[in-house]
């Protein structure tokens, strides 16, 4: 619901903040006081297109800023929104800022963040109801129509067992698609995938063999100069010429002579332990490379058989991947893929199987969902009536219009026929109004604007209450052309509504303004030579007066009737 409301500079309103409570809020005062000014900063906000006009003279920009809490019913449809555009803030409301400047550039911002004012308008579709000159009313919007009317029949269990069909059925036939497409170009792509796998398979790839082939590689091709260094560190240990030490024999001495000191001293008996760990170490060395070296010889055929191995692997990574792993990945997907269009006859016939029970399915559910809205239908245009009626709209009439298309591909629906379907069902709804004898039904759509179409759209939302998830309702021009009794019944019915919604009503009959459970006195004064408009909560005497003027002036008598009509409508609630 709309919590707070700030303007700048729009029109003659040089600042403003406004908070709001639950529950019905009405606001009065004398005629050009600048209610409906409020009410138009509200359509700008949401998206209303408004020329230069509305800048408060002198001013080089207007600004209107609202936060609203976000109820539970449309909590997800508002994130939903907001995360796609990185806005979300979860903190429970949600704040629009739109700014008009006299360079003509229009900034809208959500949450603080600069966006784009179709945003503005996504959202305000889902938050506010105004009803009046306004073009922002839900109700215009025919698509909503289906959905109101499946809510006030409660047949989300049907919709959504439908839905489930529905999506299960599209997920076939969007696989059925796609094995036929691949059809059309199977035999090709089967001798394809055919010659990769056996290509991949007959090189028989190990993972990790590529390094250690590059490492048998590197010694076959540099075996001479391997030998070499093996040969010159073995003289250096141990075959060295007569005349000069080996490092074993140089070694040997320095071990005899840390064993006799260590016989001297025993507390070296652990560097006696290291040194001779250290001889023995050298003897390992030596024996390690004899062997290394006995083992190392020039192979052509070795080094030509690797280099072969080694070009293959190459071949096939360049082919289908950058390492084993990912050849033989490919080789697995290439073969299941192959799998698939050898077996796809089958596989489309079995699900075009499936793909005709979950059309039998979806025909008895739609059937089904459409009996019980066409049920819903004929309760709703009852009440409706009868709503109209209380509202001396007597003459009015209400009907909701169903639409369903001949379609050969489409749901079977009985005698022979098939409908067209879609995830909502097998028919579009839309809502119809006759205001007056003669003129025919139209779409809500056409119907002319003002006070007239105020008591159509309350009754409808009365009857709607619990089916219209849409938080916020504004009723302006509610009371145009009604007198003092109808007033009372308008009120009661705005009271009754807000039950389920907060209302805003602006309104000139005091029948109607005391079934408020917030009440605005709207003033315009001048100051400093520039007209402004002031707003305040009224309570107790202060809003017995307000009711008074409204009946006439501060007559005891209508003092008096103020305070009957306070009394009445707190007794109704």
């Amino acid at each position: 619901m709309l919590s707070e409301l700030r303007i700048q500079n729009f029109a003659i309103i040089r600042e403003l903040e406004l908070t709001f409570g639950s529950g019905l809020i009405v606001l009065t005062g004398e005629t050009g006081a600048g209610k409906s000014i409020i009410m138009g900063a509200l359509d700008m906000l949401l998206g209303q297109r408004v020329d230069m006009e509305v800048l408060r003279s002198g001013s080089d920009f207007a600004s209107v800023e609202a936060v609203f809490k976000i109820p539970a019913e449309i909590r997800d449809e508002i994130q939903r929104i907001l995360v796609a555009e990185d806005l979300w803030e979860d903190q429970g409301e949600v704040s629009l800022t739109r700014e008009l400047r006299k360079d003509k550039r229009n900034v809208a911002r959500v949450n603080g963040y600069r966006t784009n004012v179709s945003l503005l308008v996504r959202l305000g579709e889902l938050l506010v109801d105004i009803h009046g000159q306004s073009e922002h009313l839900s109700l215009m919007r025919v698509n909503q129509h289906l959905g109101l009317l499946d809510r006030y029949a409660d047949l989300s269990d049907t919709v959504t067992r439908y839905q489930q069909v529905y999506d299960r059925w599209t997920a076939v036939r969007d696989e059925i698609h796609r094995l036929e497409t691949m059809a059309r170009e199977a035999d090709q792509r089967r001798e394809l995938l055919a010659y990769q796998i056996d290509e991949i398979q007959s090189a028989q790839l190990v993972p990790g063999e590529e390094e250690e082939l590059r490492e048998h590689r590197n010694r076959l091709a540099n075996s001479e100069k391997l030998a070499e260094l093996s040969q010159e560190v073995l003289i250096l240990m141990e075959e060295a010429p007569p005349d000069q030490p080996t490092v074993n024999d140089l070694f040997g001495q320095v071990v005899d002579a840390v064993t006799r000191l260590a016989a001297t001293d025993s507390s070296l008996k652990d560097l006696e332990n290291q040194t001779e760990e250290i001889h023995q170490g050298i003897s390992d060395i030596n024996h390690q490379l004899r062997i290394y070296l006995d083992n190392l010889e020039f192979q052509p055929d070795e080094l030509e058989k690797a280099e072969e191995r080694l070009a293959v692997i190459k071949d096939l990574q360049r082919k289908y991947g950058e390492d084993i792993p990912e050849v033989l990945d490919y080789a697995r997907e290439a073969a299941r893929e192959l799998e698939e269009i050898t077996g796809r006859s089958d596989r489309i016939a079995q699900l075009q199987k499936t793909r005709a029970q979950l059309l039998e399915k979806l025909s008895e559910i739609g059937q089904d969902l459409t009996q019980k809205r066409k049920q819903a239908a004929e309760k709703l245009t009852e009440n409706l009536e009868s709503e109209l009626d209380d509202l001396k709209m007597g003459s009015a009439r209400f009907r909701v219009q169903f639409t369903q298309k001949e379609d050969p591909d489409g749901l079977e629906a009985g005698e022979g026929s098939r409908l067209r379907f879609t995830r909502r069902g097998m028919e579009t709804v839309e809502f119809l109004i006759e205001t007056n004898p003669g003129e025919g039904l139209k779409p809500l759509a056409k119907v002319a604007s003002g006070g007239e179409t105020a008591r159509l759209m309350l009754a409808i939302k009365s009857v709607l209450a619990k089916a219209d998830r849409i938080p916020s309702l504004v009723f302006d021009e509610i009371d145009q052309g009604i007198g003092g009794r109808i007033g009372a019944v308008v009120g009661g019915k705005l009271s009754r509504l807000a039950d389920n919604h907060q209302v805003f009503c602006i309104t000139h009959l005091p029948q109607l303004a005391c079934f408020g459970g917030q009440h605005l006195q709207v003033r315009k004064s001048v100051q400093e030579q520039r007209t402004r408009i002031q707003v305040q909560e009224i309570t107790g005497q202060d809003r017995v007066e307000e009711l008074a003027q409204m009946l006439g002036g501060l007559s005891g008598h209508n003092l008096q009737a103020a305070q009957e009509l306070l009394s009445g409508a707190k007794h109704f609630s």
